[in-house]
C-alpha cells in the first residue's frame, strides 16, 4: 500500500511517469522502507496507463465487494418459547447483581471521600 501511496503522491505532485527512484525518495522522507520488488512490480503494472483509468477502473470493481456491517443474523426462537426465555432474562439479571458488587468492592476507598 505504502508503494502505490507514494505513486499516487508523486503523479499528484506532478510526475506522470515517476521512477523507482522518485518512488524510493517519496518513502524514504517519510521513514518508510522501500521495497524493490514492489516498486517494480507496480510500475510494470500502471507502465503507459492513464492514472484516471486506472482508479476509476478500481472503483468499478470495489463496488462490487460486499461491505458488510448492515445484516444482523437473527436466530429462530427456541422451541420452549417464553418458558425457554425465562432462564435467559434471570441470568441477565444475576449477572447485573454480580456487576454491582465487583464495582463496590472498592477496599474502603472511596474517589469522592
Amino acid at each position: 500500500m505504502k508503494v502505490i501511496a507514494a505513486y499516487l503522491l508523486a503523479v499528484l505532485g506532478g510526475n506522470n511517469a515517476p521512477s523507482a527512484h522518485d518512488l524510493k525518495n517519496i518513502l524514504s522522507s517519510v521513514g518508510a522502507e522501500a521495497d524493490d520488488d514492489r516498486i517494480e512490480l507496480l510500475l510494470t503494472e500502471v507502465k503507459g496507463k492513464d492514472i484516471t483509468e486506472l482508479i476509476a477502473t478500481g472503483r468499478e470493481k470495489l463496488a462490487s465487494v460486499p461491505s458488510g456491517g448492515g445484516a444482523v443474523a437473527v436466530a429462530a426462537a427456541p422451541a420452549g418459547g417464553a418458558a425457554a426465555a425465562a432462564p435467559a432474562a434471570e441470568a441477565k439479571e444475576e449477572k447485573k447483581a454480580e456487576e454491582k458488587e465487583e464495582s463496590d468492592d472498592d477496599m474502603g476507598f472511596s474517589l469522592f471521600d
